[in-house]
């Protein structure tokens, strides 16, 4: 379980050495430096979304608003739900199954169909933590198979007669209507969902959240007065949709390998996350920060640590291009 009040994206992760490296300024630069055209087309930008528009909507005015190719959600909301909606452009849509995966927060109301002992509400509450048992709602996009979720939290924030106000961390892939008809059911007396806001959504948090209007007027302050200020301030490096997974940081010399599609190699690496699981999906890094791939660990920390030989991880997205660093490695004839 998660410490309370906290999603599992929100755990602080601390990077082990592994051997010592330098990067060359003259190949790759630092997400936040990147050419303007290059920082959007490998953007995140958290969405505020209101009332009214589906989530693909949402999305295609993103992608209408920066001109970008292609924009992806990280998560759909349904029309009447407000809340977070990270948005991911052009180049970093291939970084969507990564966030959608990652744990939400939710600030929900529930309509209980008959006023309860605020004693029994909270205690019945407490017990929707940990795995629970969800059959998808009949108008659902997934196959309608029992399924387990994990709650990571349920906190009551609030009740007033028969309206329950509480904040929950959950599994992705959790219906928070059909939580709060089987808290109704738990209570005897039925219950359904009346308002939701999403609040957190893998590392995104409200602290970042912009308006479709705010993403318009940075988009023509640069247009018109080449002030890239606010459209930098709005839109975040690609990066950030994935802070929340643990990091292989890789020497200069291994990064292009990676590119073209090479297992990772344990020589190539400078540092990583303390507590790496083999298995475990994980973000390949440069030493300026940018993101070179996401990929399958083969080894453990306490593993890869003790090597000096093998196979480190196997990308299983490749986010850099081929040529951004000089090839460090020898093709086989």
């Amino acid at each position: 379980m998660s410490p309370a009040g906290k999603l599992p994206s929100e755990t602080e992760r601390t990077l082990v050495r592994k051997s010592g490296a330098w990067t060359n300024p003259s190949y790759g630069s630092y997400p936040e430096k990147r050419p303007i055209l290059e920082y959007i087309e490998k953007g995140v930008v958290n969405i505020d979304k209101t009332k009214g528009p589906t989530s693909h909507e949402v999305a295609a005015w993103v992608k209408a608003i920066l001109g970008v190719g292609t924009a992806g959600h990280a998560g759909s909301l349904d029309p009447k739900v407000t809340g977070l909606l990270p948005a991911l452009l052009g180049k970093a849509t291939k970084a969507v199954p990564a966030l959608r995966l990652s744990g939400k927060e939710y600030v929900c109301l529930l309509k209980l169909h008959k006023e309860m002992p605020q004693k029994l509400v909270r205690k019945v509450c407490e017990e929707f933590t940990g795995p629970i048992y969800q059959m998808p709602p009949i108008k659902s996009a997934v196959k309608r198979v029992v399924r387990v979720r994990t709650i990571y939290y349920l906190e009551v924030l609030e009740i007033e007669g028969s309206f329950v106000l509480f904040r929950v961390g959950c599994e992705a892939g959790t219906y928070i209507r059909k939580l709060c008809h089987d808290i109704g059911l738990a209570l005897g007396c039925g219950g359904h969902m009346q308002e939701l806001r999403r609040t957190k959504a893998g590392p995104f948090t409200e602290e970042t959240l912009v308006t479709l209007q705010d993403l318009k007027d940075a988009y023509v302050l640069w247009k018109e007065d080449g002030d890239e200020s606010e459209i930098r301030r709005v839109i975040m490096p690609m990066e950030t949709a994935v802070s929340h997974l643990p990091k292989i940081i890789l020497r200069d010399s291994a990064v292009d390998a990676v590119c073209s599609g090479a297992t990772l190699a344990v020589p190539g690496i400078t540092s990583l996350d303390a507590n790496l699981k083999k298995g475990e999906l994980t973000a390949l890094f440069t030493l300026k920060g940018e993101l070179v791939a996401l990929a399958k660990a083969e080894m453990s920390t306490e593993e890869l640590l003790k090597a000096s030989t093998g196979l480190a991880a196997t990308p299983v997205r490749i986010m850099m291009e081929t040529g951004t660093y000089p090839r460090g490695w020898n093709k086989k004839e």
